[in-house]
C-alpha cells in the first residue's frame, strides 16, 4: 500500500474540493497503520438506462480508491430513485416506478464494470435498509434537520421564493442519502459539485449518530463537447459509452486542446507523472496536441468498445479526415419520402444524424451540412426525392434512399 501522502496526491487528481483534507489524511494514516481499508461510497440514482462519459468521472475516482486498496461501495439508490433527486431541479421531479428503477439499475450494473474491478466492488441497494424502516424511524430521521436548514439549499430556496411546490418527500431525499452513509459506515463519500448539500448532510447525520464524520470528495461536472455546458444527452454534447466506436472516436477528436487536457485529467488512466509530462510537452511544443488527442481517443474507445474496435475507428477516422475521403462503410437509411421535396432537418432527425430538427437547422445555418459533398445552407429548402449521402459536421455520415 502506498504511503498516506502519496495516496492523497492521487486522490487530489481532478478533485474540486475535499472536506476536509486534514481529515482524509488522518483516515489514510490510520488505514495505513492498521491495514484496514477505508469504506468509500458513491450513490447513483437509476433514473436513466444509459450512461455517458460525464457520468464516469465518479467511477474513475472510485477506481483510483480501489487501486489504492480501499473498499468501494457502488450504491444504487433504488429506494431514493422512486423519489427523484431534487438537486438542480426547478420543479418537483416525477417519481419513477419500481419497474423503471429495477430495469435501469440492471443496466447500470452491466456498464460500471467497464471501469470498476468487480472483485473489489460491493453493489448495494438502499432499499435494503430504507424500505425496512418503521414509522418511528422515519419520524426520528425527520427530526434531525430543520426546515430552515433545508431552505439553505439553493434549488429549494429558489422554488420557495417563486412559490413553486416543494413536497415534504423531497425534503426527505437528503436525509435518506445521509442515512445511507450512517448505515454503510462510510469513511469517504464521492459526489459531483451539485451534490454538496446532500453529502454534507451525511457528515451532519453521522455526527448525530455518534459516528466519525465521512470526508466529502467533490468531483467536477464534466463539460460536454461544446466545452461550455455540462455533458448532457438533452444538449446533444455527450459521448455515450455504448455508442459506435467511430462515433466515439470522432467526437473525442473534435474537442479543443484545453478540454482534451481536462478529459485526460478526469478520464485517462495514465499516471500523474505521465500526465504532467504530457502537459509540459504540449506547452513547450514538443508534443503535438493532435497526437495526444488520438492517444486519448484510443484509450477511451478501447476501454468501452475493445482494442480491435478502437483500432478500426482510428483507421477509418484517418481515412475520412486525413485522406479527405468517405468512410468505407456508410449506414444506409431507407426513408418513406413525404411528397416530392422533403424537409432536410426532418430527414436528419428521422435518420438519427441529429437528435432534433432544431439541431439540424443550427448545423445547416452554420454551414456544417453537405448533401453529396455540396454545402446545404438553406434549412427551409426542400430536398428532391432521390438517393444522397448526407454529411453533418466532420464525422456523421448517412446514405439515404427513398422507399420502393
Amino acid at each position: 500500500m502506498l504511503t498516506p501522502e502519496k495516496q492523497l496526491e492521487i486522490i487530489r487528481r481532478g478533485v474540486v474540493e475535499i472536506i476536509l483534507e486534514a481529515e482524509i489524511l488522518r483516515k489514510l494514516e490510520r488505514s495505513y497503520e492498521e491495514g484496514r481499508p477505508l469504506i468509500v461510497k458513491a450513490g447513483f440514482d437509476p433514473t436513466a438506462p444509459d450512461i455517458h462519459i460525464g457520468h464516469t468521472v465518479l467511477l474513475e475516482k472510485m477506481r483510483q480508491f480501489q487501486e489504492l486498496g480501499h473498499e468501494v461501495i457502488f450504491l444504487i439508490g433504488d429506494f431514493t430513485g422512486m423519489i427523484g433527486d431534487p438537486s438542480g431541479r426547478s420543479e418537483t421531479r416525477k417519481p419513477l416506478t419500481r419497474e423503471e428503477v429495477s430495469k435501469n439499475a440492471e443496466t447500470y450494473k452491466q456498464q460500471i464494470f467497464k471501469i470498476l474491478d468487480p472483485e473489489r466492488t460491493r453493489i448495494r441497494f438502499n432499499s435494503e435498509w430504507l424500505s425496512r424502516m418503521d414509522v418511528m424511524e422515519f419520524v426520528r430521521l425527520g427530526s434531525m434537520q430543520t426546515v430552515a436548514r433545508m431552505l439553505e439549499r439553493e434549488d429549494f430556496k429558489k422554488r420557495f421564493s417563486n412559490q413553486q411546490d416543494i413536497t415534504v418527500l423531497e425534503f426527505y431525499y437528503p436525509l435518506f442519502q445521509a442515512y445511507d452513509s450512517v448505515y454503510l459506515k462510510a469513511d469517504v463519500e464521492l459526489g459531483g459539485t451539485d451534490q454538496k448539500f446532500n453529502l454534507l448532510m451525511g457528515r451532519s447525520m453521522q455526527r448525530k449518530f455518534g459516528m466519525e464524520e465521512q470526508v466529502v470528495v467533490l468531483m467536477p461536472l464534466l463539460e460536454g463537447l461544446d466545452g461550455i455546458n455540462k455533458m448532457s444527452k438533452s444538449l446533444g454534447n455527450y459521448i455515450g459509452i455504448t455508442e459506435p466506436p467511430m462515433e466515439m472516436f470522432g467526437k473525442l477528436m473534435s474537442i479543443d486542446d484545453t478540454l482534451m487536457l481536462r478529459y485526460y485529467e478526469l478520464l485517462s488512466h495514465i499516471p500523474i507523472e505521465e500526465l504532467n509530462l504530457l502537459k509540459e510537452g504540449i506547452e513547450e511544443g514538443k508534443i503535438h496536441p493532435k497526437h495526444a488527442k488520438e492517444a486519448l481517443a484510443m484509450e477511451i474507445v478501447e476501454r468501452y468498445r475493445g482494442k480491435d474496435s478502437a483500432t478500426a475507428a482510428r483507421q477509418e477516422f484517418e481515412h475520412i479526415f486525413k485522406d479527405k475521403g468517405l468512410p468505407e462503410h456508410i449506414e444506409t437509411y431507407v426513408i418513406e419520402w413525404e411528397g416530392q421535396d422533403m424537409w432536410l432537418p426532418r430527414i436528419m432527425k428521422q435518420t438519427g444524424i441529429c437528435q432534433s430538427t432544431g439541431e439540424a437547422i443550427r448545423l445547416i445555418r452554420q454551414g456544417a451540412v453537405k448533401v453529396d459533398d455540396e454545402k446545404w445552407d438553406n434549412p427551409d429548402k426542400g430536398l428532391p426525392k432521390g438517393e444522397y449521402i448526407i454529411k453533418a459536421g466532420k464525422k456523421r455520415f448517412m446514405r439515404i434512399r427513398p422507399e420502393g
